[in-house]
């Protein structure tokens, strides 16, 4: 591709266009304001790029987030001012606490209106400081080119994440001379020839390794190559908070999932394992459980793409900087002699005998349990799975198995309100994939306006909706600490299905293992999005207590 710079006279709104268009970006995500008119007619006047208009900003911001992780591509959300931009602030905390590249373009007040409280302002570049990877404010027409395909790159590379780009309303209509450059490529860095050498002489002495995999080895796209690594040398895998498709979980060589929850049977792997390799993860609070997981008697090798990652949590014998999927494909020319064909058949065994649902299924009654094997027996092989935070989410996590890659779309930073939107996102990237959300009711009550978005775009997601009426999990904690002295986590009862059917989508419950099959095989024919209210027992609070045991402490 040439480098050579293409210089245009345009306003600020139609070079936002132009840049888009050089990232390849077909479609963003909206909440319509009067800051930004401009850019919206700037996106009319351009038939490639479709604008997707939400029902709420944080709904808005959702999809864009859900639609990056599915398309691997830049999501792009568009809000107005302060209050917009307040609105949307939870997709921007979720795009970086997930490291998906996202660009927020933000209305601002007149360029001659700022500092005077004018109306809806506020300082949007210092309100996103920290929870966005850049923010900037563009004050100059004639620095859109540079400053919006300078957003893009530092979106998209590194530990990618979102930028926050605030647009004066006059800067829109200003006209200037734009200079214009080629779409930039991502760097891909290697591990040198040492760090290769002295990597290999820490696992030829291992004795029970482990590979810890997270999110930057999906982001690059090396799940293939982490498969290959895995099977070469015979050591097992497990897969960082809400990364379960990075591995395939029917393998022998799999181990589990460290998350919320996780069986003290899986997290004895990681207490037995003398080396651990983590790979693409930043060994997060959850992933670490509670940053207990890897002691000094262990040895760390910790590769990442970014810098800062190596050394924040832990510090390593060897850290590398590396692109995962790049460091992966080094690794396989590495001559490992070791045998760990048995500890990595005894880890996968406790991996299957704690995912192993224990319970006789009742035929006729619809379980927490049913729900998810009768979603792994009717689903296609392909289906993305998005969900919420809550509780009901630990039966997912436990027993569903994610099989093939990219089919899991989940918020590590455990934003309720996601599932749905994030799905309606992901649908729109892949739109000849079947996906299904899963929500509480106290999430889903948070973006459930997005149904009809989904209704006025035609984009069929199935919801399923885990209706306990209550803040499930904070209901848990509650009893843990305060036993009976519930305040605050009780909810009023919302008949879901109907709440459906206002929105123009298809609703219905189930309350039997017949009639959610029947619900699935309706919905996965229907060209109408599909939600399914699913009565959950309040008193079983997670997968393993009941509100009872946990106020008895058993």
């Amino acid at each position: 591709m040439s480098l050579i710079a293409e210089k245009r006279e345009m306003n600020g709104a139609q070079a936002i266009v132009e840049c888009l268009k050089i990232e390849d970006v077909v479609k963003v995500f909206c909440v319509p304001g009067e800051s930004y008119l401009p850019l919206l007619d700037a996106i009319y006047d351009e038939p490639s790029i479709e604008l997707i208009t939400a029902r709420h900003e944080g709904g808005a911001s959702f999809m864009a987030e859900g639609y990056a992780k599915a398309s691997k591509k830049p999501g792009v959300v568009m809000a107005t001012r302060g209050v917009g931009g307040a609105n949307l602030a939870i997709g921007v905390h979720t795009a970086y606490q997930d490291s998906t590249p996202m660009v927020v373009f933000l209305g601002q007040v007149h360029s001659k209106f700022r500092g005077r409280e004018g109306f809806q302002e506020v300082d949007l570049d210092q309100f996103f400081g920290h929870i966005a990877k850049w923010t900037v404010e563009i004050k100059d027409a004639d620095r859109v080119p540079e400053l919006v395909q300078r957003a893009f790159r530092i979106a998209q590379t590194g530990r990618p994440g979102p930028v926050v780009i605030s647009l004066p309303e006059d800067l829109l209509k200003e006209k200037s001379k734009m200079t214009f450059y080629p779409k930039g490529k991502k760097p891909r860095p290697l591990p040198n020839r040492n760090e290769l050498e002295e990597l290999q002489t820490i696992l030829q002495k291992a004795k029970q390794p482990l590979i810890i995999a997270g999110g930057g080895v999906i982001l690059a796209e090396g799940e293939q190559e982490l498969l290959h690594f895995a099977e070469k040398n015979n050591i097992p895998v497990m897969a960082a908070f809400r990364r379960h498709d990075v591995f395939p979980n029917h393998h022998s060589l799999y181990a589990g999932h460290l998350g919320l929850g996780t069986p003290k049977e899986v997290l004895a792997t990681t207490k037995e394992a003398d080396v651990i390799l983590a790979i693409g993860t930043r060994l997060s609070e959850v992933t670490t459980q509670d940053y207990s997981l890897i002691t000094l008697e262990q040895t760390l090798i910790h590769i990442d793409i970014n810098e800062q990652t190596l050394g924040r949590v832990y510090n390593p014998k060897l850290g590398i900087v590396a692109d995962a999927k790049e460091a992966l494909a080094a690794m396989l020319s590495l001559s490992l002699q070791a045998k760990w064909e048995d500890w990595a058949a005894k880890c996968n065994q406790r991996y299957l005998d704690t995912s192993k649902i224990k319970k006789p299924l009742n035929n006729e009654k619809l379980t927490n349990e049913s729900v998810i094997l009768l979603l792994q027996e009717l689903l296609p092989k392909d289906a993305i799975i998005t969900n919420d935070a809550g509780n009901f989410a630990g039966w997912l996590h436990l027993y569903y198995s994610f099989k093939q890659k990219k089919t899991y779309i989940g918020p590590t930073s455990g934003a309720m309100g996601y599932g749905l939107p994030a799905a309606i996102g992901a649908a729109i990237a892949l739109p000849n994939r079947v996906v299904v959300s899963l929500s509480g009711d106290g999430g889903m009550m948070m973006t459930v306006q997005e149904l009809e978005t989904a209704v006025r775009y035609n984009i069929p997601v199935i919801s399923l909706v885990f209706n306990n009426r209550m803040y499930g999990t904070i209901r848990m904690h509650q009893e843990m600490h305060y036993p009976e002295k519930v305040i605050g986590t009780e909810l009023g009862n919302i008949d879901f299905a109907a709440l459906a059917r206002s929105l123009n989508a298809n609703g219905v419950k189930a309350t039997t293992n017949t009639e959610f099959k029947e619900a699935i095989f309706c919905a996965l024919k229907s060209n109408l999005p599909t939600l399914i209210e699913i009565e959950m027992d309040p008193e079983q609070i997670s997968v393993s207590k009941t509100i009872q045991q946990i106020r008895s402490k058993k």
